[in-house]
């Protein structure tokens, strides 16, 4: 294994590493000495200074260039009106923190506390122990006599500061910020959501084993794990990139090859090798939405994966290593799956370590409001165009939202639609009452069941669960087919009625295997359809 780059963090010590003309090498100075240590190389030194101490740090950098030639040193002026001022301190040493970036797979950070005043020894550690800096603490000290004298030694401490009780509103205005960012900054009212958000933070950054966000469709799985992932980064725990994949849109050998990767001849159009979404997750977030749809094979090599951190690439026959954490995301009853015998009990064991249920947006209401805020926000930000409602629109769709009326069977998606919809069409840049009643009206009509018989025999074709996992308009859509293959004679005649507009748009029409095909996603075929009574 390579060995790592070290980063040495450090503050200029105003009288520790004074020292002017040759005398000044008959002295031990702490940040020049940690360079002169034999068995510690620094390949990159982060030195800290107030601009007040410009002739010193001058001086200091010239020396540690002629005792170690091989570090790279980045001086970084850094000002606190007040060095034993606490709160001021801890400010000016965090915003310069999240302005790093560390890469704790490569290198390994050390963080100077020799120096400096203790106030901001104090800050140094707790920035070091959240983690945003990623590493250990190195403190430096004089021998009192003998050959090393001017270059001491140094030593990894552990410091108790239980007792500095002034930081922890400091430390309780971080949390309050890491929670605000995972709810995209929405001052959200529901009670059960704040608790659960909280509890997610808390897991988020302590925790590298899985997590498993369930819920409904559209009621905000995808964009958490984004947020998690970026709260993540931001504390340098991950250093990789976030990868999502949708498991619904892969199967068979598609699926393995997405998620492990192939090599070049694996099968039939492999020209060349691929990676796949594991090897590039490595060091970072993988996402998996609706794992409940990935194969068993799929399942086995994502429980080797995680266990062992290592799997093998389609048609390959040398492992791949990747570290990765796995936020997996589903709207189905996986315990029922593992009845069913259709989704592993040890790959479930393995991601319920940490699991969260994400309410719907029907069981939020009071959260629709800011919501509201939020989406105008959003709308605003990606066309440009600022949109506000009139007093009494803003009443009116807000008073149906939250009614029984309002079903919000897509969830936030719904949310997020309506808004788009009603944003586009305001004239002068305000919702009217005129708008918000055509869009309630729009809501309610794609809301609208199927009609019962309609209902019973989509679910007598596919069952219930299957039935539940599609949206309003595939139910619509299946239903109105599904009508016209059981009124007509034959597949051809079918899809003749189905596609009579298109086909003839097309230079050789195939209605029959059009339609075979359409029925084929839902698992359904012709004759199944004819048997049915």
């Amino acid at each position: 294994m390579a060995q790592k780059d070290v980063v040495l963090i450090g503050l200029l010590g105003a009288n520790l590493d004074s020292g002017e003309g040759p005398e000044r090498w008959d002295r031990w100075r702490p940040t020049v000495a940690i360079c002169q240590q034999e068995d510690l190389i620094i390949q990159r030194y982060e030195l800290l200074y107030q601009k007040r101490y410009e002739k010193l740090a001058q001086v200091i950098i010239s020396d540690i260039r002629a005792v170690s030639p091989e570090t790279e040193i980045r001086p970084t002026q850094i000002e606190f009106d007040d060095p034993w001022d606490l709160e001021e301190v801890y400010g000016a040493l965090l915003d310069f923190a999240r302005g790093q970036k560390f890469d704790p797979a490569r290198e390994e950070v050390l963080v100077h506390i020799t120096t400096g005043t203790h106030v901001q020894q104090i800050c140094m550690f707790l920035l070091t122990e959240a983690r945003y800096f990623p590493g250990k603490l190195i403190q430096t000290a004089m021998v009192s006599r003998g050959e090393r004298e001017v270059i001491g030694w140094y030593r990894a401490i552990d410091l108790d500061l239980s007792k500095y009780d002034r930081i922890a509103s400091r430390f309780a205005k971080e949390r309050a910020e890491s929670v605000t960012f995972l709810k995209s900054g929405i001052p959200t009212r529901n009670k059960q959501f704040n608790k659960l958000i909280d509890r997610i933070e808390e897991v988020s950054i302590r925790s590298r084993n899985p997590i498993l966000l369930m819920g409904p469709t559209g009621a905000g799985k995808s964009r958490l794990a984004k947020r998690i992932y970026r709260l993540k980064h931001e504390r340098h725990q991950v250093t990789g990139d976030f990868v999502e994949i949708n498991c619904a849109t892969i199967r068979g050998d598609a699926a393995m090859s997405a998620l492990f990767g192939h090599v070049k001849g694996a099968f039939t159009g492999a020209l060349k090798d691929r990676p796949g979404l594991l090897r590039t997750a490595n060091n970072g977030l993988l996402f998996l939405d609706e794992i409940g749809e990935l194969g068993i094979d799929e399942q086995t090599m994502l429980l080797r994966a995680l266990e062992e951190k290592v799997f093998l690439p389609l048609g390959g026959d040398r492992e791949v290593k990747s570290e990765f954490q796995l936020i997996a995301g589903t709207n189905r009853d996986l315990a029922l799956m593992v009845r069913e015998g259709r989704f592993r009990d040890d790959l479930l064991a393995r991601i319920n370590l940490w699991t969260f249920r994400l309410p719907g947006l029907k069981e939020r209401a009071e959260d629709i409001e800011p919501n509201l805020e939020f989406e105008l926000e959003e709308f605003a930000q990606r066309y440009g165009t600022r949109v506000t409602f009139s007093r009494e629109a803003r009443a009116k769709f807000l008073k149906f939202a939250v009614s029984a009326e309002a079903r919000w069977q897509g969830n936030f998606r719904d949310l997020n639609s309506s808004i788009t919809r009603m944003a586009t069409l305001a004239p002068g840049g305000r919702i009217s009452t005129e708008v918000v009643e055509e869009e309630i009206e729009c809501l309610c009509q794609m809301w609208a069941e199927p009609a019962s018989d309609d209902a019973e025999l989509l679910e007598a074709l596919l069952g219930s669960e299957k039935l539940e996992e599609l949206d309003l308009f595939d139910r619509l859509q299946l239903a109105c087919v599904v009508k016209i293959c059981r009124e007509t004679g034959s597949l051809s005649e079918a899809g003749r009625k189905l596609f009579g507009t298109s086909r003839e748009r097309k230079k050789t029409a195939n209605d029959a295997d059009r339609l075979r095909k359409y029925l084929a996603r839902f698992g359904l075929s012709w004759q199944e359809l004819r048997n049915l009574n």
